[in-house]
C-alpha cells in the first residue's frame, strides 16, 4: 500500500474518531485532551498526504509510468453532469458518484435531499462561455470558450485547513491561562497556579445557489458543458466562502477575520518599514506567517516602491510576493487593505459534501422545459488563535 492510501486511511479513522469525541455531551479531561491529539495529528497527517502524493508522482514520472487514478482519487472521478442527466431521466446513479454519496451519507450521519458532491469537483474551473447556444458540439473548441471576468478564489488555497465529514458541532480545546513557575529560597512554598482550557466551536451553517438551465443543454454530453456547470456552482459557492473568511459577519455566515474580537491591526503598508512592522506583530506572539492576502490595486503600490534609496534596492514586493513570504491577490479582498497571517490557524469544516439537487418540475422552469439545480453547502470556519492575523488598513 502507498503511503498516501496509508495516510488516507488514517485520517478517515481520525474523522471518524472525532465525530464521536463531538457527539459526546460532557467530555473528561482525558476525552478533551485526545480531540486536541487528534485535531494535531489531522493537520500534521494533512501536510504529509500532499508531500506524499507528489513524491509518488515523481516516481511515477521518473519511472515512465502514466497517472493513475485509485480509490484514493474517488472524488476526481465524481462527475457534476452525470448526477444532472441522471435526476433528468430518474435513475439512480452508478460509478463514482453513487459511491461517493454512499461514503458521504455513512460519514456525515445525514440523507442529503438530492445528491451529495465534493466541494471539490466543483473546483475544477475553467474559464467557459455562458451563452447555452455556443455550446452545441459541433466544430466548437471547449477549450477556447470565452468565459466572465470573475474574481479570483484563492483564500482556501492559502493553507486554511478543512476538516470534513463533521457531524454535529464540533468543539475544539483551546488552552486558556498557562501555569507560571517562580523561583524560591529553601523550604519557601512554590506559587501555585492553576492551567485553564478555552474551547472554539464548529456549527452548521449553510450556503448555497440555484442555477436554472435547459433541458437540452443539461443532457449533453460535451465535456465543456460538464465544466460549465462547475463553474457556475463553483464560483457561486466558492466566493460566498471566500467573502465570509474573510468578512463573515457571524449571523448567518461564519465569523470573518476581519471581524474577530482578538485580530491585530495596522496601518497599510506603504513601506518597507510598514511591512517590517506588520511582520513583527506575529512574531512578538509567536506566530509564523506564511501569507499575505490583498487587492492587485495594493500590490502595485508596492511593486513600485523600492525597500530603500540605495543603489541597487529590491521593490517591496514582486508579483507573487512582498518581501519574502507569498501575497495572494484578488479583487474580491477588501479595498486599501492587505492581510498578513498564518493561515493554517483558520479551520474551515465541512459536513457531509456539496447537497445536489435537481428539480425539473418548477413551475416557470417546467414550462420552459428548464431544470433548477440546487447547491447546498454546510460549513463553517473558526480561528484557532485570532493573533495569528494582522489586518494592515482596517
Amino acid at each position: 500500500m502507498l503511503l498516501s492510501q496509508k495516510i488516507a486511511r488514517r485520517q478517515s479513522e481520525i474523522r471518524e474518531k472525532l465525530a464521536h469525541l463531538a457527539g459526546i455531551d460532557a467530555p473528561t479531561v482525558e476525552q478533551r485532551s485526545e480531540l486536541a491529539a487528534l485535531d494535531t495529528e489531522y493537520g500534521t497527517n494533512e501536510q504529509r498526504y500532499r508531500a506524499a502524493l507528489i513524491g509518488e508522482a515523481d516516481e511515477r514520472r521518473a519511472a515512465g509510468e502514466p497517472e493513475t487514478t485509485g480509490t484514493g482519487d474517488l472524488e476526481k472521478r465524481v462527475s457534476v453532469l452525470r448526477v444532472v442527466q441522471a435526476a433528468i431521466a430518474g435513475r439512480q446513479l452508478d460509478g463514482a458518484e453513487r459511491e461517493y454519496h454512499q461514503e458521504a451519507e455513512r460519514r456525515s450521519g445525514q440523507a442529503a435531499q438530492g445528491v451529495f458532491i465534493p466541494l471539490n469537483s466543483l473546483e475544477k474551473r475553467i474559464n467557459l462561455t455562458t451563452t447555452a447556444g455556443d455550446l452545441v458540439p459541433t466544430d466548437h473548441r471547449g477549450d477556447l470558450y470565452i468565459g466572465p471576468l470573475r474574481d479570483s478564489l484563492v483564500v482556501r488555497s492559502m493553507g486554511v485547513r478543512t476538516l470534513s465529514g463533521l457531524r454535529g458541532n464540533i468543539e475544539i480545546p483551546k488552552a486558556g491561562t498557562g501555569i507560571s513557575a517562580g523561583w524560591v529560597n529553601e523550604n519557601e512554598a512554590l506559587p501555585e497556579g492553576d492551567l485553564t482550557f478555552e474551547g472554539v466551536t464548529l456549527k452548521p451553517r449553510h450556503v448555497g445557489a440555484i442555477s436554472s438551465w435547459s433541458r437540452q443543454l443539461a443532457q449533453q454530453s460535451d465535456p465543456s458543458i460538464e465544466a460549465l456547470l462547475r463553474d457556475d456552482l463553483a464560483y457561486a459557492i466558492g466566493s460566498a466562502v471566500d467573502r465570509a473568511i474573510i468578512s463573515g459577519d457571524g449571523v448567518k455566515e461564519p465569523l470573518g477575520i476581519l471581524n474577530a474580537a482578538g485580530i491585530q491591526t495596522a496601518a497599510t503598508p506603504v513601506t518597507w518599514e510598514d511591512v517590517l512592522a506588520v511582520e513583527g506583530l506575529l512574531e512578538d506572539v509567536n506566530i509564523k506567517a506564511n501569507a499575505w492576502y490583498t487587492s492587485p490595486a495594493v500590490m502595485r503600490t508596492l511593486r513600485g516602491k523600492l525597500k530603500d534609496e540605495a543603489a541597487g534596492a529590491s521593490y517591496i514586493a514582486t508579483k507573487n510576493s512582498i518581501g519574502e513570504l507569498p501575497a495572494f491577490t484578488s479583487n474580491a479582498a477588501p479595498a486599501g487593505v492587505a492581510i498578513l497571517g498564518d493561515w493554517s490557524q483558520a479551520i474551515f469544516g465541512t459536513w457531509s459534501g456539496v447537497d445536489l439537487l435537481v428539480n425539473p418540475y418548477e413551475g416557470e422552469a417546467y414550462r420552459r422545459g428548464n431544470v433548477l439545480i440546487r447547491a447546498i453547502l454546510t460549513a463553517d470556519l473558526v480561528l484557532r488563535h485570532d493573533k495569528a492575523f494582522v489586518v494592515a488598513g482596517a
